[in-house]
C-alpha cells in the first residue's frame, strides 16, 4: 500500500479523529473511507453525466419511435 503526506486544517483534523473515534476506527481508515466514499460519488455522477449525454444524442430518435408505438396503440390494425 502506498503512502501519501497531506496537510489539513486544524479543525478538520479535529473532527476526523472525532468522528474516528465514534466509529471506534483508526483515522487513516476514516480518511480512507471518505476517499472511497468521494470516489464512488465521483464516478456516480460521471456516469449520470454519459448517460444523460447519450440520451441527448438517441432523444429524436427515440421520439419517433415512441410516437410510432403511440400510433401502433391507437390503431393495432394499421
Amino acid at each position: 500500500m502506498d503512502s501519501i503526506s497531506l496537510k489539513l486544517p486544524e479543525e478538520l483534523l479535529e473532527a476526523s479523529d472525532r468522528c474516528a473515534r465514534a466509529l471506534g476506527i483508526p483515522r487513516a481508515e476514516y480518511i480512507r473511507r471518505a476517499i472511497e466514499r468521494m470516489n464512488r460519488e465521483a464516478e456516480a455522477r460521471q456516469r449520470a453525466a454519459r448517460i444523460a449525454a447519450a440520451s441527448r444524442k438517441v432523444r429524436k430518435e427515440s421520439m419517433r419511435v415512441n410516437a410510432e408505438f403511440a400510433r401502433v396503440e391507437r390503431a393495432p390494425d394499421a
